[in-house]
């Protein structure tokens, strides 16, 4: 390589890869607006990098988890799990509330007319199927379906029973010689995914044009405007809530931190939620956030995270409110405050029972018209749309996963406040440098 094309080589290589991600989105966007329909052919490029992905889900949630539960007992992982799905609840049922307020504020919907549709989604699972889904029959046929919820939970026994063996035999013996081998390449093997991790970031730069490409490519001008109300009624209510929620309340109110701060560390999972539109997707980038920007404990967020990524829906639950509020106006039909309670309630269980179901947010939104006795048209109408509501939903799920984290993390002590963001230096440590 010539020393002009290594010196442009090194420049590039000295942006900050969020930058170069956030780049290809916003090239990808116009490059499928002005090329239209010809730049789907791009849309393999964009399934090689999602599958990528998906690919590391499953082993960097076992090796994180079991170097999380190395530390951790019965009594603490109960603690911290009841306070994360504790605030995972709270912020789901805020969220709803602030689309529904903005729904009310915006009025989607209005001067469209409902139009006969036709569209596919699966049953939802009822709570007791969700319950009994947590635990496996099949732990390695779980890891490979990618479920993620059973996975948590057997690697989580398998942790904690090998960190009692290692309590319970003393050091010169076999079985705790073992343990500590067992842990040591646990040790390694979650080293070695990070490093996999940021590979694929780079290759993402590609994957996220692509992607950006092939959807506003197919969708066009014309697929945007007529819902314009809609999506900016999401957007907004998206933005309230990162910004109310997540930075102002947790992050300035409880932690007393910036929420530049906050956005700085997380930037990377944000815009790639918003790429792929896939929390479980983004997990293995949310992840490396949590440990190498916030320096959070590995015991904490190799739990909350995963777990987060599965039962943490709040955009997908604020889309009901908002969703519900597009779909009266169609009809003409003004929600009242009982009826509206009956979305926080109704959006807020469907959450829970939704989680991991493909296609969950249209699966929410069944069940939110159907007792509100609204037109279940409205799943066909809004389902065109549903890719870019998608990407804004996915972007708020991650973000919270997040925030809820370091909340959790703020409560037991486990952030280690020398972490990049928080000391104030310029990159998070996470980001690639030269090599």
């Amino acid at each position: 390589m010539s020393s002009s094309a290594s010196s442009l080589w090194s420049r590039y290589r000295s942006i900050p890869i969020v930058y170069r991600i956030g780049t290809g989105f916003v090239l990808g966007s116009l490059a499928g607006l002005i090329g239209g329909q010809p730049l789907t052919a791009l849309q393999p490029i964009g399934d090689l990098f999602v599958r990528l992905l998906k690919m590391i889900i499953v082993p960097i949630v076992f090796f994180t988890l079991l170097m999380g539960a190395r530390r951790l007992t019965p009594s603490t992982l109960g603690r911290i799990g009841g306070v994360t799905v504790l605030c995972y609840v709270v912020t789901t049922a805020i969220a709803i509330v602030i689309g529904l307020a903005i729904g009310n504020l915006v009025d989607p919907g209005v001067g469209l007319d409902v139009v006969s549709t036709d569209v596919q989604t699966k049953q939802a699972p009822n709570i007791g199927e969700v319950l009994l889904g947590i635990v496996p029959t099949n732990p390695l046929g779980a890891m490979a379906e990618g479920d993620i919820l059973p996975v948590i939970f057997f690697t989580l026994v398998f942790g904690i029973a090998l960190a009692l063996l290692q309590e319970e035999f003393d050091a010169d013996t076999a079985v705790h010689r073992g343990v500590e081998t067992i842990f040591d390449v646990v040790e390694a093997g979650a080293e070695a995914m990070f490093k996999i991790v940021w590979g694929v970031m780079e290759f993402g730069i590609v994957g996220v044009f692509a992607l950006m490409a092939a959807t506003f490519g197919t969708a066009g001008v014309d697929a945007i405007v007529p819902y314009a109300k809609l999506i900016g009624a999401l957007a907004l209510a998206v933005g309230v809530h990162i910004g109310l929620t997540y930075l102002l309340v947790i992050q300035r109110g409880i932690l007393g931190e910036s929420p530049i701060t906050f956005l700085r560390g997380a930037r990377e999972a944000m815009v790639t939620a918003l790429s792929i539109r896939s929390s479980s997707g983004t997990l293995p980038v949310t992840m490396s956030n949590a440990d190498e920007n916030f320096g959070i404990d590995e015991e904490i967020y190799s739990f909350s995270l995963p777990l987060g990524a599965t039962i943490n829906m709040d955009g997908t639950a604020m889309y009901q409110g908002v969703a519900a509020i597009f779909a009266a106006n169609l009809v003409g039909q003004a929600l009242t405050l009982g009826e509206q309670f009956t979305v926080v309630v109704t959006a807020l269980l469907a959450s829970i029972g939704t989680a991991g179901v493909p296609g969950s947010g249209l699966i929410m939104l069944t069940l939110v018209l159907t007792q509100l006795g609204l037109p279940l048209e409205v799943v066909g109408m809004v389902a065109g749309v549903d890719p870019l509501l998608d990407r804004l939903r996915t972007m708020n799920n991650v973000t919270g996963d997040l925030a809820v984290t370091t909340l959790v993390a703020h409560v037991y002590n486990g952030i280690d406040r020398t972490a990049s963001v928080w000391s104030g230096s310029s990159e998070p440590a996470g980001t690639p440098q030269d090599d």
